[in-house]
């Protein structure tokens, strides 16, 4: 995080969460590398050879999904190379236009699941955010020890956000994502997830979310040396991305997110 710089607030677009890349306030990698590790195939392990030739197993089927989503075959719905208009359509009916001036517009369901898929990682590169810098800089202030802490009036910068993704109506971005979700799913199988479900790495996601700590406010930071910050604390320091982005908020912020993802979780799990 630079004391200067513009902070990217990664709002999610399908009703996900209204956080994630804060990591670039702490981490810069190189997207190539998450990407290629995720889709990366271990070389096969040697076995010693035997008198008797084993007989050949059946192939294992994938898991089915643990959240199944029932998405009505829609013959309206594009082409995932051709959604951006039909996606920013739906976004558009579901929160106020000056809340989606963030969301980069181009391979919008592309960019949002890969932003998602990164949120429980212990950093996100900027070409995996789906998001442009949010206005404003970090507002920091003396700390009661002699440090630095992040200030109060700090949440301020994120408010528009917070508010436009709590007030949402969680059925109606449910029902939004349920009719979208046969794009979704292929653009989580095309990032390296041939065989997954992205319903279940959501909920996976939303839960690793609800799990963000709620420490007592401010919260002291100090330079990691690079030009940025970290967390003093060496707990807080080692959360994730998402995580991180939720302890940037104010308390009552944080636990009106919190309150949002339940709800969106009971959407798309029926409970």
């Amino acid at each position: 995080m630079e004391k200067r710089k513009a902070i990217v607030w990664p709002w999610v677009v399908v009703g996900v969460v209204a956080v994630g890349g804060a990591g670039w306030w702490l981490f810069r990698d190189d997207v190539a590398q998450l990407r290629q590790a995720a889709s990366a195939t271990p070389p096969p392990l040697e076995t010693p050879a035997s008198p008797a030739t084993p007989a050949t197993p059946a192939p294992e089927q994938p898991a089915g999904p643990r959240h199944p989503l029932e998405a009505a075959a829609d013959a309206a719905l594009p082409a995932l190379a051709d959604s951006d208009a039909s996606a920013w359509q739906a976004l558009s009916g579901l929160f106020p236009g000056e809340a989606l001036s963030l969301l980069l517009r181009e391979h919008v369901i592309q960019r949002v699941v890969v932003h998602i898929d990164n949120l429980t990682q212990p950093s996100m590169p900027s070409t995996a955010m789906a998001l442009r810098p949010v206005p404003g800089t970090v507002v920091l202030e003396a700390g009661t020890a002699g440090g630095e802490q992040l200030a109060a009036a700090n949440a301020a910068r994120y408010a528009p956000w917070v508010d436009a993704f709590t007030r949402a109506d969680a059925s109606a971005v449910a029902a939004a994502y349920v009719r979208f979700y046969p794009l979704v799913q292929q653009a989580y199988r095309d990032i390296g997830h041939p065989d997954g479900h992205f319903n279940d790495r959501l909920v996976a996601v939303i839960d690793h979310l609800l799990q963000t700590p709620e420490p007592a406010r401010p919260l002291a930071v100090e330079p990691d040396g690079k030009g940025r910050y970290r967390f003093v604390d060496p707990a807080l320091q080692s959360l994730s991305v998402g995580q991180k982005a939720l302890l940037r908020m104010d308390a009552t912020q944080q636990q009106a997110v919190k309150q949002q993802l339940r709800a969106i979780r009971a959407a798309v799990t029926r409970g």
